[in-house]
């Protein structure tokens, strides 16, 4: 499933994504660090890619040659969080004292 960083939408786009594509909604730019598959906060320079330049402003449009679009939703600290809160809720239910 290919989501926009910025508003979240489902994206019906043609891959690969071209460093001028834009978010049909909100108009964010889609070849950016925020959806690459790549992007992981809090990594070298928030990216696992070890060959790719350092890039400053990760929302916007860059000229990366390792870009992937990453087919996940992230949270805003870089992981995926398709079901996160389905499995906190799994281990809180688990792990809970009564």
């Amino acid at each position: 499933m290919t989501r926009c960083h910025a508003c979240l939408k489902e994206l019906e786009i043609i891959l690969p994504v071209g460093r001028r594509n834009v978010c049909d909604f909100c108009g964010a730019e889609l070849h950016c660090c925020l959806n690459c598959v790549f992007y992981q906060l809090g990594a070298y320079n928030d990216c696992r890619e070890p060959q790719a330049e350092r890039v400053i402003e990760k929302g916007r449009s860059n000229f990366c040659d390792y870009f992937v679009f990453g087919d996940s939703v992230k949270d805003n600290k870089g992981r995926a969080s398709g079901n996160i809160i389905d499995t906190k809720s799994k281990l809180e239910s688990l792990f809970k004292k009564g």
